[in-house]
């Protein structure tokens, strides 16, 4: 058994808790209560003194098969199937290094990153809890379709839906409108009409999955929350009427802001034009629409997109400081990064630290509740226990010059 005690808890769903120790057996967390019902512990102790123990963050939106490359397409031309499979089991394991214990992978190759998630869930490899979509689904020349299961029409896109269900899916993720990374395509076009959205999700849900869309533009938006999705990724050009009906079917949003924050603060550094173009083209817009969501009370889950441009597996809780940046509190964006992001995979026995909660922590320096620094910079992360077993964090740049500093 494991006792932490001496700093503070956040729990996941907005409290941060004084003078309270968790007692960890085994992969579970085993009661949480005042520091004077644990009088007499004999066993381990970590001192969190002058520190926060958090869940494990979860990210909602990544692609390990992708390594922040400035041209992913043209990178993963070169790999075998091989190549491809370590290189996602290297990024799920530099994202849990990072602090993320759990994340949803939303959208592969050719589903090699099953591969991943199973030797992860037998525990060959220690790395974060996945979830995976398998191929994404687009229509003919939609965004994705590099990669993704182009299906046209509903009866061909519920058969990609069944053969994603059939190749051992957690969730489905559709290709509602075109987006910044696929030439040729413009992020504010609906792809799938509503009919073919209502059939793929309609088809999912039949099966137990969770869906995500993939949508941009406000018609795309709108025909995969009428569909019944549970989760809208980026949402750049959403309105009054997007919202109001997000809100009302209980949509969660993940706004993945690192993927293009990225990809504009890098435009010199061989990223495809086009996507650089339409990345500046559309980020400000991007900006609006989360701050008109999260004033709206819209709900958030964390979500990075890593992989795409100069968006690293590792570096994924960046995104907390870009939450907060757009509007959020340090509380919320820490309860999108766990309670919700638990709630929006599953729900899952993750996310919040209470008993019978499986022990993936993060605890680090400070209190993020009043600066979210302390969660978002992995310099500023102490350690992340996966089912109780602590990792191995590494020496970050961040981290390794402050200690030589000391």
């Amino acid at each position: 058994m494991i006792l932490f005690r001496g700093g503070w808890v956040f729990d996941g769903t907005g409290q941060r808790l004084d003078g309270h120790g968790v007692l960890v057996e085994g992969a579970q967390i085993a009661r949480v209560a005042p520091l004077a019902e644990f009088d007499g512990f004999a066993g381990e102790t970590v001192d969190t003194g002058g520190g926060t123990l958090l869940p494990g963050l979860i990210d909602c939106h990544v692609h390990l098969v992708y390594s922040g490359q400035p041209d992913a397409r043209a990178a993963m031309a070169k790999q075998s199937p091989a190549d491809i499979t370590l290189m996602a089991l290297e990024n799920a394991q530099k994202s849990l290094a990072g602090g993320i214990t759990a994340v949803r992978d939303c959208g592969g190759k050719d589903h090699l990153e099953f591969a991943v998630r199973d030797a992860i869930g037998r525990g060959t490899f220690q790395g974060p809890t996945i979830h995976a979509a398998g191929r994404m689904i687009c229509m003919t020349g939609g965004h994705g379709n590099a990669i993704g299961r182009v299906a046209d029409g509903p009866e061909e896109v519920v058969k990609a839906v069944r053969e994603q269900v059939h190749a051992g899916c957690d969730l489905v993720k559709i290709m509602a409108t075109g987006g910044v990374m696929t030439p040729g395509v413009n992020p504010e076009d609906a792809h799938y009409s509503a009919e073919e959205m209502k059939a793929g999700v309609t088809e999912a849900r039949r099966f137990h999955k969770r869906t995500a869309s993939h949508a941009q533009g406000t018609e795309g938006i709108l025909n995969a929350v009428r569909a019944g999705i549970h989760s809208i990724e980026h949402g750049i050009f959403m309105t009054e009427k997007c919202i109001e009906e997000m809100k009302e079917a209980g949509v969660y949003l993940v706004a993945t802001i690192s993927a293009l924050k990225n990809i504009v603060a890098n435009a010199d550094s061989g990223i495809p034009a086009y996507a650089v173009e339409k990345a500046l083209r559309v980020s400000e817009n991007h900006l609006r629409s989360l701050r008109m969501f999260h004033a709206a009370g819209g709900k958030f889950a964390m979500g990075t997109d890593a992989g795409t441009p100069f968006n690293h597996h590792g570096e994924n809780a960046q995104e907390l400081g870009y939450l907060v940046d757009y509007g959020l509190s340090p509380s919320e964006a820490l309860v999108a990064s766990t309670a919700h992001g638990a709630d929006l995979m599953g729900p899952m026995d993750i996310g919040v630290i209470e008993a019978g909660r499986k022990a993936d922590l993060l605890l680090v320096e400070g209190d993020p509740t009043k600066d979210i620094r302390m969660a978002a910079e992995r310099a500023n992360h102490r350690a992340v226990y996966k089912a109780g077993v602590s990792v191995p964090l590494g020496r970050p740049a961040a981290r390794a010059a402050r200690q030589a500093a000391e």
